[in-house]
């Protein structure tokens, strides 16, 4: 078999760095466009694979024609959930010496995952005009590695690799981890091949064919990861169609549980479909503890506390069980005691839940890990936000402990110091040093570019504060206890004055970064100023110079807002979060931006948004891109290893939308307050849009240059004010 060499793998990469991901519960598989896994230590190659809670189940899938690796025609994946490859081959020599041209045999693979196992259909078809014998080879391989492992963490023992078991029809790679658990990768082949062969964490399959002209070959494969392996004597030709029109049906009653967004532009329509379906791709569902959004793929397939959140918030428009079922989630795990290795805290919401090898036998403190300062903040405003599009008062009152829990927290422990704001300082040797969503080691910054030292309190994080314990107060209200909600609101009346007094710039018209632990101002010039505009805490005229400070050439790149103002110091537009443009980030500031009527600022930012999403792939925004200013005709630069699909991200679409549409929901009424367009369309209809008891549709027109709002059905007693 000519297998190719590691340099030549790095070539490949250079002209390949597009993977493909697909993902169904708790299982993902990333490959690259034709397929295929290569294992390998250290980067480009080395994050592909198949995964099961944190563990690769697969580090090794090929497949070769009389040893020759196939060509690359196309790929495509219809909602990450769907894979179709077309291969073909080279040229090569049979032993006989007759020479098979190029691009004479087609190879067409489709790939999906269904109920704890990925299933694959070979076709091939043979376009010569006599017959050809070949040998085609399968090559799989695991080396169980946990996901910490993949992106670097050393370790000082790993588990031991099994010996393979082999049988006519299939093979079982298996590894017995430190924690004492053993995990098998199940392979089934069908036909059997002509024979098997195996070694500890390896194996090959081998057919012979004969390959009449234009006669279509079906060889099958199925891949279960460990816990999954089911006995079937149902054919793999009979249960491959079974899965894909299970999963189809699956994606479909999800869309009709949705609220469908059509316009009259196709581009954004199939940017809304592939976002809807990304959403119920990402979805994880444990037994016993319920269903949540995985942050994002490859490096985030986990429970994410604040990812999740904020997702939810973004997608409320479209479907408000995602909010529902992440806060049920992460009240189940919400923290119980002090546990320093943990960042653990009574009331707090987890950073990061993991599952794998690592987690388990206590070598990264990730079971969950609570290092996160905003997740409990995000946690008390979505309950409030949930309840006002669902007036869902028995959902609220199950809840209801869970948020007083999470205010205890705000108060007994999230205020480090005592002097009224929320801070984080790093706690566990192995936890985060920052504690924001800008979490990179070099997230914040002193202008000078040194790294401030804790506790810190950021300027988002107050903002989110304060939101939270007007939502507190009103959720207080509800339920009929007053006093309570009087002194929430007495706090964050006071939070707002010291904040505006602490975090204001008069001679920048922009607010700091934060403070640091010896309450010195990081005055570093971040977007995270922005998303006070969100939670309402800055009076209007210094929240419009905020606005226009975001939206002029020092933040904005003409793709988005960047993450950190280019004449800053630390400025890096490749950067992680000093310079790059992240879609989740924007969406946060669009709604602020809506908030205080900054109607002009919201459209450039939605402008270039959109513009942006046509040079991804599916129209679909990575986790993020680089900041380098828009010029002439070439696109955004991409951020080389972005998560994608990332939830928040898939999100960002829908908070957009919400914001343009002007849409909020607020005591029992649908508010729509001078609607704005997706750039590009013309009409904009949303269907089966719920709100408490209701359901109903409407549709969005300009005309000149004005919008209309048409109310084109109405189920329920919901009032609706339109303001033009």
């Amino acid at each position: 078999m000519l297998e190719m060499e590691p340099d030549l793998r790095q070539i490949l990469y250079v002209f390949e760095p597009k993977v493909e991901v697909l993902k169904n519960n708790n299982i993902f598989c990333v490959t690259l466009p034709d397929g295929s896994i290569w294992d390998g230590e250290g980067e480009p190659l080395s994050f592909l694979g198949l995964y099961c809670d944190d563990t690769r189940y697969l580090s090794r899938l090929g497949i070769f024609i009389d040893g020759w690796r196939p060509v690359y025609l196309s790929s495509s994946v219809r909602g990450s959930h769907f894979a179709q490859i077309e291969l073909t081959n080279p040229p090569f020599l049979l032993p006989e010496g007759r020479l098979i041209p190029a691009q004479t045999l087609h190879l067409r693979i489709l790939r999906l995952i269904n109920k704890g196992a990925l299933y694959q259909r070979f076709r091939l078809i043979n376009f010569n005009l006599f017959p050809v014998k070949i040998n085609l080879t399968i090559v799989v391989g695991a080396d169980y590695r946990d996901i910490f492992e993949v992106k670097g963490c050393q370790r000082r023992e790993r588990g031991q690799l099994l010996d393979t078991e082999v049988h006519p029809q299939s093979c079982t790679l298996a590894y017995r981890g430190l924690d004492g658990i053993l995990r098998t990768t199940h392979i089934q082949f069908e036909p059997f091949p002509q024979g098997i062969s195996g070694q500890p964490g390896r194996a090959e399959a081998v057919y012979r064919l004969l390959l009449p002209p234009q006669k279509k070959i079906y060889l099958h494969l199925k891949v279960e990861p460990n816990g999954y392996h089911t006995n079937s004597n149902i054919p793999l030709g009979d249960l491959f169609p079974r899965a894909t029109l299970e999963l189809a049906r699956l994606y479909r009653q999800w869309q009709k549980e949705c609220t469908q967004i059509i316009t009259d532009n196709n581009f954004i329509n199939h940017m809304v479909t592939t976002a809807t379906t990304d959403l119920k791709s990402l979805e994880l569902d444990y037994p016993g503890e319920g269903k949540i959004l995985a942050a994002g793929i490859p490096w985030y397939t986990a429970p994410f506390g604040r990812d999740a959140l904020i997702t939810s918030w973004q997608t409320l428009i479209l479907n408000t069980n995602i909010a529902k079922d992440a806060l049920l989630f992460l009240a189940h795990h919400q923290g119980k005691k002090v546990d320093a290795w943990r960042e653990e805290r009574p009331g707090k919401i987890f950073h990061e839940l993991r599952r794998g090898e690592m987690a388990n036998c206590g070598e990264i403190p990730h079971s969950p890990y609570y290092g996160s300062v905003d997740a409990t903040l995000w946690f008390i405003i979505l309950i409030g936000h949930i309840y006002r599009w669902t007036r869902d008062e028995e959902f609220l009152k199950a809840i209801f402990p869970n948020l007083e829990r999470a205010l205890n927290w705000c108060f007994s422990y999230g205020d480090v110091d005592g002097d009224g704001y929320i801070e984080y300082h790093k706690e566990s040797p192995a936890g985060l040093s920052n504690q924001g969503w800008k979490d990179s080691w070099d997230g914040i910054l002193h202008r000078d570019g040194t790294l401030p030292q804790g506790p810190i309190a950021l300027v988002e994080v107050q903002a989110y504060f304060y939101q939270a314990l007007l939502e507190a107060a009103y959720l207080y209200r509800i339920l009929g206890r007053e006093e309570p909600a009087r002194e929430l609101e007495t706090r964050a009346q006071r939070l707002k004055d010291k904040f505006n007094r602490d975090f204001w710039m008069e001679e920048e018209g922009y607010l700091l970064l934060g403070l640091d632990g010896e309450k010195r101002p990081i005055a570093t010039l971040a977007s995270n100023g922005g998303h006070a505009l969100f939670t309402g805490i800055l009076e209007p005229e210094r929240a419009r110079r905020v606005a226009r400070r975001l939206l002029s050439p020092e933040f904005y790149s003409g793709w988005g807002i960047r993450t950190l103002g280019k004449y800053e110091k630390s400025y890096n537009p490749m950067s992680y979060h000093n310079g790059s443009v992240w879609p989740h980030d924007n969406s946060i500031i669009a709604a602020g931006l809506r908030r205080y009527h900054c109607l002009e600022e919201l459209v450039k930012l939605s402008q270039g948004m959109f513009a942006a999403s046509s040079y991804f792939d599916y129209r679909r925004w990575p986790e993020l891109f680089c900041g380098f200013t828009r010029r002439g005709l070439s696109g955004p630069v991409r951020y080389p290893v972005a998560c994608d699909p990332q939830a928040w991200t898939v999100g960002a679409l829908f908070a957009l939308i919400t914001s343009l549409l002007g849409i909020s929901v607020r005591e029992e009424v649908l508010f729509i307050e001078s609607p704005l367009l997706i750039p590009g369309t013309k009409r904009i209809e949303i269907k089966n849009l719920r709100i408490a008891r209701t359901s109903l549709d409407l549709a969005f027109e300009q005309r000149g240059n004005r919008v209309f709002t048409h109310v084109l059905r109405k189920e329920g007693d919901l009032r609706i004010i339109i303001e033009a």
